[in-house]
């Protein structure tokens, strides 16, 4: 039988808000932490943002939980102990945690700096670390990872309002990057005005770019343009409005994780325009094929970023003031906000204020 490492021998205990069964019922939970590695950080959760894939995860409607499921990926707080081998972080940092806390650290992705596409991902729940044990994520009181896969949160970053940044944040400033649709001027359309979509608008702004908000909701309009600061609002309903805008976009982040169609979006990009899926509808969607091969468009998707990248993305948003829209809760309404989320009843984000009101 092999020895056990001191981590394993000397487990933290933890606290938590879990899901028993699909369900989706959250109630407290105590668990155990690893004690602190040498490449650990360990930190006392203060904030942790909702994001849909919580909701998905409790009821297993993707079919990959497994219970206790203990959500949260958009996790921030504050170095409490750091490991031997630690050498960028210290005691007392702000940091953060998104979707991911493990990969392979040497397959061709790992290598280039996309951790998040590495087969071997270790999501931050609901996923089997390297030691074979259960991930458990940010609701709960404290976290141990391993320090390359932390953020350092700026200063002047507020860490409520910067952890959604962690999954909605990197998951439209990373295509907007890498599909060239961040040079001043260019003009990007963004589908669905939600806590992915506003974020998109801001980085967008932030690059430069004209930024048109595209939507089923006419309501939507006067906060698009008066408070996200979008250049113009289309109703994706209004076929005049549509027709208008025809041939317009370089590209167009689309946020949408219902079923919808996308030959209006693609009919809304230039010659060699991008149109790049974010959100992840459960069922496929029709792909018109004429329409891109007489435009040289492109349909492509992007999930989150890699630690380097999230890391750029971060400090870009410290440099240029750029946080979530957010509505604080305190850990005993999650019920409710997941109940509010489905119905899509916030502005942009629910964030739960962990190191106020989890209580033992």
């Amino acid at each position: 039988m092999a020895e056990k490492s001191y981590e394993e021998e000397h487990p933290t205990k933890a606290f938590g808000w879990a899901a028993r069964d699909q369900s989706g019922v959250l109630s407290p939970f105590k668990f155990s932490r690893r004690s602190t590695g040498e490449k650990d950080v360990r930190f006392k959760v203060l904030f942790c943002g909702i994001c849909h894939t919580d909701l998905h995860m409790a009821k297993n409607d993707w079919g990959m939980s497994t219970y206790p499921l203990v959500p949260g990926h958009e996790i921030v707080g504050e170095v409490t102990e750091v490991g031997s081998k630690v050498e960028k972080i210290k005691v007392g940092d702000k940091v953060g945690v998104g979707c991911m806390v493990g990969s392979c650290r040497s397959c061709d992705s790992c290598n280039n700096h996309l951790e998040n596409y590495c087969p071997k991902m270790i999501l931050s729940y609901a996923s089997k670390y390297h030691d074979g044990t259960t991930t458990y994520g940010g609701y709960s009181d404290i976290m141990v990872v391993d320090e390359h896969f932390l953020v350092h949160i700026p200063d002047n970053l507020p860490l409520d309002a910067a952890a959604p940044l962690l999954c909605a944040g990197i998951t439209v400033y990373s295509p907007l990057r890498f599909f060239n649709l961040d040079k001043p001027g260019m003009h990007v359309g963004v589908v669905g005005l939600g806590g992915l979509g506003h974020v998109a608008v801001k980085f967008a702004k932030a690059m430069g770019v004209k930024v048109t908000v595209i939507s089923t909701s006419p309501k939507k309009k006067q906060e698009a343009l008066e408070h996200l600061g979008a250049d113009s609002f289309l109703v994706s309903r209004d076929q005049d409005e549509m027709q208008a805008a025809m041939g317009t976009m370089d590209g167009v982040i689309d946020t949408v994780s219902a079923v919808h169609p996308i030959l209006p979006l693609i009919s809304l990009l230039k010659t060699q325009g991008k149109l790049v899926l974010v959100g992840a509808p459960e069922k496929p969607l029709e792909l018109p094929v004429v329409p891109l091969i007489m435009g040289r468009k492109i349909v492509g998707g992007s999930s989150i970023g890699g630690m380097k990248e999230t890391q750029e993305m971060i400090d870009f948003a410290s440099k240029n003031n750029i946080t979530a829209d957010i509505e604080v809760i305190p850990m005993d309404y999650v019920s409710t906000a997941m109940e509010r989320l489905v119905k899509t009843d916030v502005r942009y984000r629910f964030v739960i204020d962990i190191g106020n009101t989890m209580k033992i």
